[in-house]
């Protein structure tokens, strides 16, 4: 990704990403869709009244592994591949490590979790099954997505999207066939993803030592000092996650203590929401690699000029997501509420529409935070995650007992405003520093 035009660069690299993300969210619309049409509304509750501890402790693990990613590509775009097959292997061991530790403390903790973001009691079986199953299971997702972010820090992004193919077709077929022929529950659908996962790690390993061979090769002891590099941008990138994630807690514990009603509706509109959104969450991944090849290739009017390319696609995008969501979210909602209950469908219309007008704020966020990954800076970019924190927190406690769910509806366009104001000036403060250190 060091020669040539970035916007095609950016785009080639994004686009199978995008595919693959917007098939796992498509997955997720489908689980969703199972769980509440065959299993009712309170399913359905329970499954998404723990959507964002989810995100809390998969977005940590899935972060950890993306952020393991960037020294990868920066010794590859430098050429400096004994350095990069020894982040590599540090990646491997640290990426092991971190999942255990993770799947056994928050095992440990379920249910006092789901009670302190006051699931309502007649959802509080069903979601303390499907998180806990998750949370067992949270080895299959870390690792899964570091072999994934190591075939993407060599710059391809097509494999990792074949390979979500697979899990997303078996996640579906398994999904029937645990809850509707097995009448598993929604326990079903939480197995139903960590045993894709676990058969697209096979196939995943298997690939990459018939097709890498540069990673092969000879590889020298690796030192405290690569597992410090390792941990000093995969721990910043999940907590970065994980800080966010907090302040969606918090406003998803305001929401749950509005009903039943509230929590189903935040439930669909969220699994709506994500899918939508993935694109701009791909985009940063793909300013994040693009980033760090040309900061290892010294390359810093590349930065700045695929910087100006993202904004481009990133817009046009934001114009195609309110021109489906403004008309037609009531009835993508019926994909997953009954059309009878239509005080639910109001709010999670009302939801996305809010949501959708803001998401340009969502998508300078994301390509601003992931460019500072990629140059390295992973620390700072987790501080805009700290200003998410502090919206969300301030409309959970402040907003939502006066507004109700029109208060939950404005807690994330809060937050992405508030990432903003920290991002651009933190970007410009780097962009001058590297200018007088490259330049």
């Amino acid at each position: 990704m060091t020669k040539g035009q970035p916007f095609w660069l950016i785009l080639q690299f994004a686009w199978p990403l995008l595919l693959g993300n917007m098939l796992q969210q498509f997955y997720s619309l489908v689980d969703a869709a199972i769980v509440g049409q065959y299993l009712g509304m309170n399913a359905l509750a329970g499954v998404g009244a723990s959507s964002s501890v989810l995100f809390l402790i998969i977005g940590f693990s899935s972060g950890c592994a993306s952020g393991f990613g960037i020294p990868i590509a920066q010794a590859f775009g430098a050429e400096d591949y004994l350095q990069m097959r020894r982040y590599v292997r540090v990646g491997y061991y640290a990426g092991i490590v971190i999942s255990i530790l993770l799947a056994l403390s928050c095992s440990l903790l379920c249910g006092h979790i789901l009670r302190w973001m006051q699931t309502p009691g007649e959802i509080f079986s069903d979601a303390y099954t499907y998180l806990l199953i998750t949370f067992i299971t949270i080895p299959c997702n870390l690792v899964y997505n570091l072999l994934a972010s190591v075939i993407r820090a060599l710059g391809d992004s097509k494999t990792p999207f074949y390979f979500l193919v697979l899990a997303s077709a078996l996640n579906i077929v398994l999904d029937l066939l645990f809850i509707i022929v097995f009448n598993m529950g929604v326990g079903g659908a939480a197995l139903a993803t960590a045993l894709a996962q676990t058969i697209s790690i096979f196939v995943c390993v298997r690939y990459m030592k018939r097709s890498f061979p540069i990673l092969k090769g000879e590889m020298s002891q690796f030192n405290i000092y690569d597992v410090w590099i390792m941990l000093g941008f995969g721990i910043p990138f999940g907590l970065q996650f994980s800080i966010t994630a907090i302040g969606s807690m918090m406003l998803q514990a305001a929401n749950n203590a509005l009903g039943t009603a509230c929590a189903t509706a935040f439930t669909a509109a969220m699994r709506i929401k994500m899918f939508f959104i993935c694109a701009f969450e791909n985009l940063g991944v793909a300013m994040a690699t693009y980033c760090g090849q040309n900061l290892g290739a010294r390359k810093l009017g590349r930065i700045v000029a695929g910087i100006k390319d993202a904004m481009a696609m990133m817009f046009v995008y934001w114009i195609i997501t309110m021109a489906i969501l403004l008309p037609f979210a009531r009835d993508i909602s019926t994909l997953f509420i009954y059309r009878s209950e239509t005080q639910i469908l109001d709010y999670s219309e009302q939801f996305l529409h809010i949501s959708c007008v803001c998401y340009f704020f969502l998508g300078t966020l994301v390509i601003f935070r992931y460019t500072l990954q990629g140059l390295g800076y992973t620390r700072l970019a987790m501080w805009s995650g700290v200003s998410e924190l502090i919206a969300r927190a301030l409309i959970s406690l402040l907003v939502v007992p006066s507004l109700g769910f029109l208060g939950v509806c404005v807690g994330d366009p809060t937050a992405w405003v508030a990432a903003n104001l920290f991002l651009f000036p933190a970007f410009y403060f780097i962009y001058q520093r590297l200018k007088k250190k490259l330049v």
